[in-house]
């Protein structure tokens, strides 16, 4: 029996992180997938299990529900060595955190929303789809030239940061529509975060 229930949107890469981070710890959970504008969606709000009206959102064992990606992130690594022990070690984490909140996801998570989902194919206008695509391939050339200094974002080892960085990254190309060829280094990086053990893809659970 499972202790943990997640409410994920399947084709989501905030929801995805969630996933990926418990699979790479080995912890089971019941997934309940709520992709958007889904019936199963408006049921989870409406029972009140999304309390902020969005997913990811993480149900525990004695009630308490977690909500935001990076926050769960951050309950699930406590204790485990995705989460460094020094604090200067977990502030240059949780730096990378909070710019993929703040920078990245708006943009290379926004250009493949666009793409992708049906409901939002009206806001993709050229003039929209230039501008995500000049400042996303400015926000990745950043992240090409942080992993000069070695092959993960926060230190000699994967963190909370790899994973946050890695939900939207991985796609980036394949629904996001940016040039990935020219990032050599995201993509060896992409490739050690898919061989860890215990890693499992975007529709895994889906």
């Amino acid at each position: 029996m499972t202790d943990l229930a997640l409410y994920s949107m399947p084709s989501s890469g905030n929801s995805y992180k969630v996933r990926l981070l418990l699979g790479l710890l080995g912890r089971p959970y019941r997934h309940i997938p709520c992709e958007a504008n889904s019936p199963a969606l408006a049921q989870a709000k409406a029972d009140g299990h999304l309390p902020l009206g969005k997913l990811p959102a993480l149900h525990l064992p004695d009630g308490t529900i977690l909500s935001e990606s990076g926050a769960i992130l951050w309950y699930l690594g406590q204790g485990t060595p995705w989460v460094p022990e020094t604090p200067l070690a977990q502030a240059q984490m949780l730096a990378w955190m909070f710019f993929e909140q703040n920078r990245h996801e708006p943009v290379i998570a926004v250009r493949a929303s666009l793409n992708c989902y049906p409901h939002l194919a009206d806001q993709a206008t050229p003039e929209a789809m230039a501008r995500l695509a000049d400042e996303g391939h400015a926000i990745l050339s950043l992240m090409e030239e942080a992993l000069a200094h070695g092959p993960w974002f926060a230190g000699d080892a994967p963190t909370l940061a790899d994973i946050a960085l890695y939900g939207y990254t991985h796609t980036a190309g394949s629904r996001g529509g940016f040039d990935m060829a020219r990032f050599l280094r995201l993509a060896a990086w992409c490739a050690r975060i898919a061989a860890l053990p215990g890693y499992r893809g975007l529709d895994a659970d889906a």
